[in-house]
């Protein structure tokens, strides 16, 4: 019975492992045939149209209308992971209804998003005003902390 127990529980553990990081029923929602490079183009064509996105957040600002993701997108893997790669389409802004803790929802953090695209908005990027597209988050996968080679122990 114990081995029984023990072998379910490894099974589950491993199909929770392999899901994608965004629900059936809102990846059932997403346009899969929408591009990031599309999106960028003109926000204005897809309003409303709902889509997978991810990349690193590069910052976090609350706001009464709620929490707004700067992030810079990069491209999914099979699991709805965005990939380690210098490859990106650019930035955009998601805006999540609620409030998201900064201090976790921190930069350098790894998310993925199902969310509805909303329009664009123009804000500040160092020295030039930037074109971002804006979308509303219906669904997140804040993505575990990566370790660095130098942060373990020896």
């Amino acid at each position: 019975m114990k081995k029984t127990t023990i072998a379910l529980g490894f099974f589950v553990l491993l199909v929770q492992g392999c899901t994608y990081a965004i629900s059936p029923e809102m990846t059932a929602q997403a346009d899969k045939t929408l591009t990031f490079r599309q999106l960028q183009a003109d926000p204005d064509t897809f309003k409303g149209k709902i889509i997978i996105l991810g990349g690193t957040i590069e910052q976090t600002s609350n706001t009464p209308q709620g929490t707004v993701l700067e992030i810079l997108e990069k491209p999914l893997d099979y699991w709805g992971k965005p990939k380690r790669t210098d490859k990106t389409g650019g930035y955009f802004l998601a805006v999540h209804p609620g409030y998201l803790d900064a201090m976790v929802y921190a930069p350098g953090r790894e998310i993925t998003v199902a969310a509805e695209i909303a329009g664009t908005r123009s804000k500040a990027l160092g020295e030039r005003e930037y074109s971002y597209p804006v979308v509303i988050v219906k669904e997140l996968k804040l993505w575990g902390r990566q370790s660095r080679s130098w942060d373990r122990p020896q």
